[in-house]
């Protein structure tokens, strides 16, 4: 986030984050891309921190900080080290705005204060092998049965779907509805017939765990409807711009990460006796990749501040994530390639980089969808 959109309380929470970042993600990192799994442990520390729940009222655990630039600054500090292990965003950025805009009181109670300590560790299951960006199309259903849900059905890309304790669930209450049939259910880990599957192998983010969960016939009793029964699409819609643009600045601090990598790799490195920077073509691609990276750069924090002011559309949202996504996309392969064979090399950040940020043209709605949004906006 740019230097006049800081506050001297928001430098001070950067410096602490930086610190915490430092010592209590980076050394691990590694571990956990073997593990294919963050410790528990990095989630109770954050908690401790105070870095989760930031906008959950003191009454519930939180900090109580309705500022969005607190959970700005935390989503860049971990993108600019490749912190991309600790799903921490799913955790701020998806679950905690539904509970506090739509959960009931005995729901806050009962789940947001363990969610600030880090004790409770959150999921949000949208996707489904035959349903992604088509949220319409999903097969769960849950069955209203006295005082408790039948729930059946399948949940696929998953984050945090390993390690998390609580996952909102997307179904289907009224399946001939389509939108208006669908509804969000709270369930727990340990409730009969809730089964996860394996731990997906991905191409990046391998830290990250990402899962298949099952549910056969899982009891949700009824007071874990989140909100009213068929207004679980409505809900999604609400929140989506939010998650939206964090993917955005994710990406676009990620690049920015790779564009600096890659200038001091062209300062070092050198070919025909002179540092490869000194070429035309490295420098031009550099320039390139600078302006656009400040380009996007203004537009993310032009976002960020109208987040902070409930004023966020959809529409522009859409544009954030499908265009800082494609740039950063782009910026990483040609980082990579001015890297030569040493980008190929996954000891060297670039190539991580290269691939974690793949994801991201994907999840949260893929680009073409982001681009089909924006389009209706305009009258088509």
């Amino acid at each position: 986030m740019q230097e006049q959109y800081m506050t001297d309380e928001l430098r001070m929470f950067r410096d602490a984050v930086r610190q915490f970042v430092q010592r209590e993600v980076v050394p691990f990192h590694e571990q956990w891309e073997k593990d294919g799994i963050v410790s528990r442990e990095v989630w109770l520390k954050a908690g401790e921190a105070g870095f989760l729940c930031m906008d959950v009222p003191e009454e519930y655990g939180g900090l109580g900080e309705p500022d969005y630039r607190y959970n700005v600054i935390f989503a860049e500090e971990l993108s600019k080290v490749g912190a991309t292990g600790p799903a921490f965003g799913v955790h701020n950025e998806l679950v905690v705005p539904y509970l506090l805009a739509f959960g009931s009181e005995a729901q806050k109670k009962k789940y947001l204060p363990k969610m600030a300590t880090g004790e409770i560790i959150t999921a949000i299951a949208m996707s489904e092998p035959n349903a992604g960006s088509d949220l319409q199309g999903i097969g769960t259903t849950a069955v209203k049965r006295d005082d408790h849900y039948l729930l059946n059905g399948q949940k696929t890309f998953i984050s945090n779907g390993i390690i998390s304790d609580l996952v909102i669930v997307v179904c289907k209450t009224d399946p001939a509805a389509r939108a208006r049939g669908m509804s969000l259910l709270l369930v727990e880990r340990g409730m009969e017939g809730f089964e996860r599957g394996r731990n997906l192998d991905k191409v990046g983010r391998h830290a990250q765990d990402t899962a298949e969960l099952f549910f056969r016939d899982v009891k949700v009793p009824a007071e874990n409807l989140l909100g009213e029964e068929g207004k679980g699409f409505f809900y999604l819609m609400h929140n989506l711009p939010q998650e939206r643009l964090v993917i955005g600045l994710g990406a676009l601090t990620a690049a920015e990460a790779a564009l600096d990598h890659t200038i001091r790799y062209c300062q070092e490195r050198t070919a025909f006796g002179r540092p490869i920077g000194t070429f035309q073509n490295s420098r031009f691609k550099l320039a390139e990749m600078k302006t656009e990276l400040e380009i996007g750069r203004v537009f993310v924090d032009h976002c960020i501040m109208e987040q902070n002011e409930k004023r966020l559309t959809p529409e522009k949202a859409a544009m954030v994530k499908w265009w800082t996504t494609d740039l950063a996309k782009r910026v990483m392969d040609q980082c990579l390639q001015l890297h030569g064979g040493y980008g190929y090399m996954l000891e060297y950040p670039i190539a991580k980089l290269f691939l974690d940020v793949r994801i991201d043209p994907i999840h949260g709605g893929t680009n073409e969808i982001m681009k089909e949004i924006i389009g209706r906006s305009l009258g088509f």
